[in-house]
């Protein structure tokens, strides 16, 4: 391990949601301003390997790398804010740290010992906290505990970070990250709580370094000396936290409260240079001062639960910045998509994005929505199972193959326009098993794609089992809806789009998962440029 890696690790207390990472992404951002290399992981301590079967509702979005890891939303959050690809080696879990216990002692590697949790669990977790100053040219690693202190499952994780303090010294800290409530009825912001939570903390033989508290108003000076005075911190060491209108600002308030000037001067690092946040404040700016709105549909079936498409919401944030545009979703819940009613339900939007999934339900709906944006040529883009379903209603209403479908809603189709991948045929497990990660794609010239895009070879990351069916292309083709970009290696065709429309594109793909603020996916930006343009002749012309 480099002697030069710096390890901060950021904790919750008092109550789960507050943002860790979020926290942990503003302070990389503030230190990568000040031009230190910067990664951020995340421990989570549930039991599954990774959060690639859990349902939407559980977990919220599962966020994939290019290397092919499910993991938590969080990474995108790191990405969107750094501008770096996260990897395998950015999330782990509970599950997946025994797993590799388990085959160890399983191998012999233990030479007949007792396998407990310490020694053997906590030396697993540091070696994977270690991994990654190890192999990368890091500077400072941002480790995130996911739950909150108190949680049983979460109790190896903190005594992995005690023992990593008390070898690393002054190269390891820990922010604790905590809730001060305010209560109404006597108008009091009250530190109890965050005490508590420290003193917890402490019982676990952790002393926090720096803490950086919740509110929604602003911490005088008296109440910070308190919490200073009663949780064995430094005065300048309690950070204000106030309630942010977006996660962008965050970087902006943590640099304002000088969180990362604290965490240089408490690991003895001499301050070089100012934080350099300006094309940060620039997008903030554009955000939050837009020339234009336009409202957006999003079609999904889980759109009740807005974490479960993190990475679109936030695409159409650098999107409309980007086209100095404020991008209003409306969340659309495909189980309530009919036919009877879905010009009242579209007719005041300029686009339409039908969201990724797995299963039946909801389908139809999405197919009827593609089918108005289609017919009322309003810009559509359709992601992943959005691509395949636009496959299907063409395939339906333009071909005439009444009962086109994919094999993953209906076996029995006798127009399996969409089918299972060759690859996928002979695999029963579901864990981690998809076609997943980043895999190329030719675009070809003279398209839509080849418009976004402006190269002839592009990578984008993958997350399914199902693909277009490749008997049907020339038919496809003939009748108006072409495939613009198909994987070099495989033949699988990766993006659609319909020649006579105004701005038509399905692609198999998950473009927002590499949608940053300093690089907004060029489809996205695309898409709401032809929302804005495009869609307002539709409802005026």
């Amino acid at each position: 391990m480099s002697t030069n890696v710096k390890y901060i690790f950021v904790t919750g207390g008092v109550t789960s949601s507050l943002g860790k990472g979020i926290l942990a992404a503003s302070l990389a951002k503030l230190l990568q301003a000040r031009g230190y290399t910067v990664t951020i992981q995340k421990l989570d301590p549930y039991i599954n390997i990774d959060p690639g079967t859990l349902n939407p509702y559980e977990h919220g979005e599962c966020f994939v790398t290019d290397d092919g890891a499910e993991t938590d939303l969080d990474l995108g959050h790191y990405e969107r804010f750094l501008n770096i690809p996260t990897s395998q080696a950015n999330n782990v879990t509970t599950g997946r740290i025994y797993q590799s216990v388990i085959d160890k002692e399983r191998r012999g590697d233990f030479l007949g010992k007792t396998v407990q949790v310490i020694p053997h669990i906590t030396d697993e977790i540091k070696n994977r906290i270690k991994l990654l100053g190890k192999t990368g040219n890091y500077q400072f690693i941002i480790t995130e505990i996911g739950g909150t202190v108190g949680d049983i499952e979460s109790l190896p994780y903190i005594e992995s970070v005690r023992q990593l303090k008390w070898e690393l010294g002054r190269d390891a800290m820990v922010i604790h990250l905590t809730l001060i409530p305010y209560l109404s009825t006597t108008g009091e912001l009250k530190t109890k709580p965050t005490q508590h939570s420290v003193k917890l903390l402490l019982e676990y033989g952790v002393q926090p370094d720096i803490l950086v508290c919740r509110t929604e108003h602003a911490l005088n000076r008296d109440i910070k000396n308190k919490i200073a005075l009663f949780c064995n911190v430094a005065p300048n060491a309690v950070i204000e936290a106030r309630d942010a209108g977006t996660i962008y600002e965050v970087p902006v308030l943590m640099e304002e409260e000088q969180l990362d000037l604290v965490v240089l001067n408490q690991m003895n690092i001499p301050i070089s240079q100012n934080a350099d946040l300006v094309k940060w404040k620039e997008f903030l700016n554009k955000f939050k001062n837009p020339k234009h709105e336009v409202k957006i549909g999003l079609v999904g079936k889980y759109v009740e639960l807005k974490e479960a498409y993190k990475s679109i919401s936030e695409a159409f944030i650098h999107a409309g910045a980007a086209n100095d545009c404020k991008v209003s979703i409306e969340w659309i819940h495909s189980e309530s998509v009919t036919d009877e009613n879905v010009h009242e339900k579209f007719k005041n939007l300029r686009g339409i994005l039908v969201a990724p999934g797995f299963g039946q339900r909801g389908i139809e709906g999405k197919i009827t929505a593609i089918k108005y944006a289609r017919e009322n040529r309003i810009p559509f883009f359709g992601v992943c199972l959005g691509m395949q379903c636009a496959v299907i209603e063409f395939a339906r209403n333009v071909l005439g193959l009444k009962d086109a479908n994919s094999t993953e809603m209906d076996p029995c189709t006798k127009s399996p326009v969409i089918d299972l991948l060759e690859t996928q045929k002979k695999i029963t497990n579901k864990g981690g098993t998809m076609r997943l990660g980043s895999y190329p794609c030719n675009i070809t010239e003279g398209t839509k794609a080849w418009e976004v895009y402006k190269q002839k070879e592009i990578n984008e990351r993958h997350r399914h089992r199902y693909e277009f069916n490749n008997e049907y292309l020339a038919d496809f083709e003939k009748a108006g809806m072409i495939a613009s970009g198909i994987n070099p290696e495989g033949g699988l065709v990766e993006i659609v789009e319909i020649k006579d429309h105004p701005w038509f594109v399905g692609v198999q793909f998950h473009p927002e998962y590499k949608s940053t603020v300093a690089n907004p996916h060029p489809l996205f930006v695309n898409f709401v440029k032809a929302a804005i343009e495009i869609g307002q002749l539709v409802h005026t012309g």
